[in-house]
């Protein structure tokens, strides 16, 4: 069984991505270890000698922050933080970004600022080794004190309270605790406070938009190349002369994969009789392009994140002090989850338009692209389904972070409302999934109507292998099964493209 020893060496996607995958077994480093223990250490002794009130560990929280709390109930203190602050509500957060959710909090709490117990961060890590995966609902966050109520429910079942998910079933956590013969945790000062401020909600949630949309992105251009070649399409606006007087990253890269990708094609090569192609064929380097280019900046604010101490307050027991700041604070998550949603709105809003034209009955494609149009409806209603997901996108890309909402008594005046970006992003890379799934759909299908003509050797084999999953559409059947083979295809296509990345994390 493979290994990670959680340590202050940098995490990063492919990091997460092979724990994930090869479902490693998390372990604390003995650096790790030793961080730990020494902040814990620091912070008992602080308190014996400490006679001022130090935020959170001997004062109420928020607007009770003047409320002085005896040394006799500060584990009340902190137990009372978390059950109280367990108001998720809504839909339940995917176990897989639950998951991620573990992983992201025992990292920033092993930097050693943070004061927890050796023993809290060991039974996080027990939960993630024994998929032991708490009950944590999507609704509850402002993304300012960090993600205070979902990591509440995420940390419930360390005291034996709320529910998790063990082997496929969901059961209380003190049943579950009682099954492994593990006593529930009893938390120190400041520790109630370490678990909930933090921004590992959003930050999971990003780290796996991210993860997903560097594949996906990567399919929106080889769907988009099947496409352009079925649509008959031309290949000059992808010279790379024309990106070079224009060189943002994302369209140079873009245009070249283009060009790789069609290399070899017979329609691509052949004389076209027309002069222009639709800006959705003509733009796909200007507009993938800046997608991708917000997608690398989304991408380089979650490997910070991922490697950051956000809870509050925090502690240096080297320079003896223990500040009360704001690191918590969700708005650099929350603008890159509003960048990344309309990212990725933006690749499903052009697929739809690339969908659309080649139902349209153009360049000597069949209307609708079945052979016998008005007894078949053919592909007619599919753009439909991606136009009707398009125009959600665009309802869901409505900035969560120029919102705010004071709480707290006013004491939490500015808030990030990142939490709901994550979510609502979320959304969003699940629609472009669909969306896409739909425009290979319609451009497997126009490339029928080629015939003998062949795309490029790899366009030939990419659909050959989604053949297996989807079939030629000679008369109307019931669609909706072929658009989820589609997407199930996406999802499962192991993406090997014809020229050489320096990293899949970065596009």
């Amino acid at each position: 069984m493979k290994t990670h020893f959680i340590s202050k060496t940098t995490l990063d996607f492919e990091n997460i991505e092979d724990i994930i995958k090869s479902k490693a077994k998390l372990e604390l480093s003995k650096d790790a270890e030793a961080s730990i223990i020494k902040c814990r250490e620091y912070l008992d002794n602080k308190m014996k000698s400490q006679t001022e009130p130090i935020y959170g560990i001997n004062t109420g929280f928020g607007s009770l922050c003047d409320h002085v709390i005896s040394n006799d109930q500060l584990s009340t203190l902190q137990k009372n933080l978390v059950m109280s602050h367990a108001c998720g509500t809504g839909e339940e957060v995917p176990q897989e970004i639950v998951k991620l959710m573990l992983l992201l909090k025992v990292q920033s709490l092993s930097y050693g600022h943070s004061g927890v117990q050796l023993k809290t961060v060991k039974r996080l890590i027990d939960f993630f080794n024994n998929d032991i995966l708490p009950v944590v609902y999507q609704q509850g966050s402002l993304g300012a004190s960090g993600d205070l109520s979902p990591l509440a429910h995420l940390s419930l079942p360390l005291l034996g309270l709320g529910e998790v998910y063990f082997k496929g079933e969901k059961q209380k956590a003190s049943v579950v605790l009682n099954k492994m013969n593990w006593e529930a945790i009893e938390l120190h000062s400041k520790e109630g406070l370490a678990l909930l401020n933090g921004t590992q909600f959003m930050s999971a949630y990003g780290v796996y938009c991210c993860l997903k949309i560097f594949k996906l992105s990567r399919l929106a251009d080889v769907t988009a190349a099947l496409s352009l070649d079925a649509f008959d399409g031309r290949i000059e606006p992808f010279h790379e002369l024309i990106q070079l007087v224009r060189p943002h990253k994302g369209q140079i890269k873009t245009a070249r994969r283009i060009r790789n990708l069609l290399k070899g094609s017979e329609l691509i090569e052949r004389k076209k009789e027309h002069v222009q192609d639709p800006y959705s064929f003509r733009c796909i380097p200007q507009v993938h392009g800046a997608s991708k280019d917000s997608i690398n900046y989304v991408s380089y604010v979650f490997r910070n994140e991922i490697n950051s101490v956000t809870d509050n307050p925090t502690i240096f027991p080297d320079e003896d002090l223990i500040i009360s700041a704001g690191n918590f604070h969700g708005q650099p998550l929350a603008l890159a989850l509003d960048n990344l949603a309309i990212a990725m709105a933006e690749l499903g809003n052009i697929s739809e338009r690339r969908t659309y034209q080649l139902i349209s009955g153009k360049r000597s494609l069949p209307h609708f692209l079945v052979a016998h149009p008005g007894l078949n409806s053919g592909l007619m209603i599919p753009q439909y389904t991606s136009a009707s997901i398009v125009s959600q996108n665009k309802q869901l890309c409505t900035p969560c972070s120029v919102d705010s909402i004071e709480s707290s008594q006013g004491q939490e005046d500015h808030v990030s409302m990142g939490a709901n970006a994550a979510t609502k992003t979320f959304k969003v890379l699940e629609n472009l999934e669909r969306i896409i799934g739909i425009e290979l759909l319609n451009a497997a299908q126009a490339m029928e109507f080629r015939r003998p003509a062949k795309t490029s050797p790899y366009l030939e084999n990419f659909l050959s292998a989604y053949r297996n999953y989807v079939g030629f559409i000679n008369d109307d059947e019931v669609m909706y099964t072929y658009i989820a083979e589609s997407v199930r295809f996406l999802k499962e296509y192991s993406l090997d493209l014809p020229e050489e990345d320096v990293t899949r994390y970065q596009l």
